[in-house]
């Protein structure tokens, strides 16, 4: 029987060729302005000729101190637009794939260096900032963030809605708003660092109320004929936190608003989280918001092998497979995935034919790539 990983699926405005999606990971390749790089036209490129079906940009700031470091890529200007559209353009000339894009607010997490700069807290002397938040709660070992008051959180909703429209205008198929990980709109969600007295905290419903006025006014502005999604941490791994009973909360709010899927990630609040790591370990969180909300779901964490994938899409815990550092170990996923499956219904490009171990150019040639 034909594969599911390998079936098309309709998401929002969109059918996708099969059910791989690359997810965002963030690159710390930018410059100081925010733009996108040569990095970014070689990684994103390079994902998107490999047989996957969408492509997501990394988490990408609404606003300069939505930055986690200085080296991450920004939307709040049209010159970093120009810069994602050279992006986009170069991976759907040669590439097969759809191109998204995360917005982002680093929130009380922002104003770091990279990973391999060991995280240390820029200071102001540097470019660095006093990172914003919900609540004026620090994460641990970081500097107490400011409380954004009402008009700030305003002005900041019309940055998401400028990012949005910047991200039509710069050719992006799917925009993903980023809930999760412990970053600005997570911490509106989680109860572990949401301590507000006004109407964006309290119970769930006052702490969900801002995440869905910001997605609420992308959708407004967002065609409809492509897709707009949430990436959420479905459950802060710590008890007290946000859960995945709260996710089936959240997520059946944004399904009537126009929401076209979850991508069900987790964890990030606080280094306090007790997670037990290993192959498809948020899968059923996936499962959980498809079953109990009836919205699509993209599942992720640690999952490396085509036969698992196909496992998950078969067992209806998912209806999209994202993977991060596996597709960059191994940008060439799809192509063995499809092997092994028995599949010849994955982008393939001309250039490249002969890898294919059938090393037969014309047949191949004829097989993947006729209307």
């Amino acid at each position: 029987m034909p594969s599911l990983l390998f079936s098309p699926f309709r998401l929002g405005g969109l059918t996708l060729a099969n059910r791989i999606v690359v997810a965002p990971m963030a690159q710390y390749s930018s410059g100081p302005d925010g733009l996108a790089t040569s990095w970014h036209l070689m990684h994103i490129g390079n994902m998107a000729v490999s047989g996957v079906s969408l492509v997501m940009m990394e988490a990408t700031a609404v606003e300069a101190k939505g930055r986690i470091s200085l080296k991450c890529p920004g939307l709040w200007n049209d010159a970093q637009l120009e810069s994602l559209k050279a992006v986009v353009d170069f991976s759907k000339q040669h590439g097969g794939a759809r191109i998204g894009i995360q917005l982002a607010h680093s929130g009380r997490k922002g104003s770091i260096g990279a990973p391999w700069e060991k995280q240390r807290v820029i200071p102001f002397a540097e470019g660095g900032w006093q990172p914003l938040s919900c609540s004026a709660r620090e994460y641990p070992g970081r500097p107490v963030p400011h409380m954004l008051d009402k008009l700030e959180l305003e002005r900041l909703k019309a940055d998401y809605v400028a990012a949005a429209k910047r991200a039509d205008r710069a050719g992006f198929d799917v925009l993903e708003l980023h809930c999760a990980h412990g970053y600005l709109l997570h911490s509106f969600l989680s109860p572990l660092i949401n301590d507000r007295g006004d109407r964006y905290g309290g119970d769930i419903e006052g702490r969900m109320r801002y995440p869905l006025e910001v997605f609420e006014a992308i959708r407004e502005v967002w065609p409809v004929e492509k897709a707009l999604g949430v990436r959420i941490s479905a459950t802060d791994w710590i008890d007290g936190g946000w859960s995945l009973d709260d996710s089936v909360v959240f997520a059946s709010a944004l399904r009537p608003r126009g929401g076209d899927y979850i991508s069900a990630s987790s964890g990030g609040a606080t280094p306090s989280q007790v997670i037990t790591v290993g192959p498809s370990y948020q899968v059923f969180l996936a499962e959980g918001i498809r079953r109990r909300a009836g919205m699509p779901t993209v599942a992720a964490g640690i999952i490396n092998q085509p036969a698992q994938a196909e496992g998950i899409l078969q067992a209806g815990s998912a209806d999209l497979i994202a993977l991060g550092r596996g597709m960059t170990y191994n940008p060439r996923w799809a192509w063995h995935a499809a092997a092994e499956l028995g599949e010849k219904s994955v982008y393939f490009p001309p250039q490249y034919a002969r890898s294919h171990p059938s090393m037969r150019l014309g047949d191949f040639y004829k097989v993947y790539n006729d209307p």
